[in-house]
């Protein structure tokens, strides 16, 4: 996966691993693991006995199911049971296991920027899909429609969406009636929808989620991603879910019965604690306030910088062009220097060839994505400092060049 070719590269220049000490992180996707200004405490313990030391269930451990059905039950409305929900070890596992389940008649529409691992997902699990165009013109969010286009396909083929909202890596979001128009696509004969919400608090509504639009999620090929990897500030405990139809949430507890074994209890109790609503509640309000802020101020920085901004209003990346002649991998070996690395948009590219072909030129070769998602607001003033003498001296280099 493209960030780990960074996060490498960045230890073989600046001779220590991306998050240590006086390095900047902006290539990273996890937020702040510490309480955020307004939210709640993060809990320090969970209790463990004797039962919790057994194997896990399948599908899951019963409190934690009922907390994640509450969840959405208690913040949007749905009416969703445990039954309909699946944990896993962390968000893309239960990706993955959804990908790897496809049916051979059912071919994947997904945008052509997106989280760099769905990449490698798809090409592991042998998946058949087609890219949805990203561009400058469409405001690297185009239409539902897109996603659900027929044109060439025949009766047979179905179509499964796949995509992040809020978006990794353009910050774009898809809510009210734009996300219920989605969701009624993805509930009509011969489609489906994979929406991964792993930013689902990184908006100013609070929580967006596809769960409120969906009219009858038994009767759907609709699965809900979602984590307490991002929003709930533990990526660390490993625990994630796939919400969907009580019968395709049977075949994933099947498969965890030999290929996965099950989720720790510790990890799934602590989740429990982290899902209690009235802590929730007070995290969705933090997360929201905070994260607005740090979106909007460097944002504005950027522009003043002379970097195109393109990001959606979701989500904690910001995506960017550079200047004309300046391209994201030429940038980052400028960062490296300073102990700093951004995640190329090449990475993000979903048509990109995953052999390398070193003829294939990405549209995405000038644009990149800095994650705000672990910096601490007193970073701000040395991030942008950093950013803009790495800027300055390129455009110095280039006079030079002419």
């Amino acid at each position: 996966m493209g960030i780990y070719e960074t996060l490498y590269a960045f230890r073989d220049s600046f001779g220590k691993f991306m998050g240590s000490p006086g390095t900047h992180p902006w290539s990273q996707g996890f937020p702040l693991t510490t309480p955020l200004p307004g939210g709640p405490e993060l809990p320090s313990s969970v209790e463990v006995t004797w039962e919790d030391r057994l194997y896990p269930k399948a599908w899951g451990h019963p409190l934690l199911r009922e907390a994640i059905a509450n969840h959405y039950n208690n913040f949007y409305g749905s009416r969703i049971t445990p039954e309909n929900v699946m944990v896993f070890a962390g968000g893309r596992p239960g990706i993955y296991t959804v990908l790897a389940f496809l049916k051979k008649h059912v071919e994947v529409r997904i945008g052509n920027v997106e989280w760099p691992a769905y990449l490698d997902i798809l090409t592991q699990t042998a998946t058949s899909w087609k890219v949805v165009p990203f561009t400058v013109a469409n405001g690297f969010h185009p239409p539902n429609a897109a996603y659900f286009d027929r044109t060439g396909l025949n009766a047979k083929t179905h179509l499964l969406a796949v995509l992040s909202n809020p978006g990794n890596p353009t910050g774009h979001t898809r809510s009210g009636q734009e996300l219920a128009e989605l969701m009624a696509m993805a509930e009509e004969p011969k489609h489906g929808i994979l929406l991964d919400e792993a930013y689902e608090m990184f908006h100013s509504s609070k929580g967006v989620s596809g769960i409120q639009y969906v009219r009858n999620l038994d009767d759907s090929n609709v699965f809900l991603a979602g984590a307490c990897t991002k929003g709930l500030q533990c990526p660390g405990i490993r625990i994630g879910w796939i919400v969907a139809s009580k019968k395709n949430i049977e075949t994933l507890a099947n498969f965890s019965s030999f290929g996965m074994g099950g989720v720790s209890h510790p990890s799934q109790l602590y989740a429990a604690k982290l899902l209690e609503p009235r802590r929730v509640q007070q995290a969705r309000d933090a997360v929201a306030r905070h994260y607005g802020m740090q979106r909007a101020r460097y944002g504005e920085a950027f522009a003043r910088l002379g970097l195109r901004v393109h990001t959606g209003d979701g989500g904690f990346y910001h995506w960017l062009e550079l200047p004309e002649g300046l391209s994201a991998d030429q940038l980052n070996r400028r960062l490296f220097k300073h102990g700093a690395a951004i995640l190329k948009g090449f990475d993000c590219d979903m048509a990109r060839p995953h052999d390398k072909d070193p003829g294939y030129r990405s549209p995405y070769e000038s644009f990149f994505r800095f994650s705000f998602g672990p910096l601490p607001p007193e970073s701000f003033e040395s991030d942008i400092a950093i950013l803009k003498r790495v800027l300055d001296e390129y455009r110095a280099d280039a006079a030079r060049a002419k």
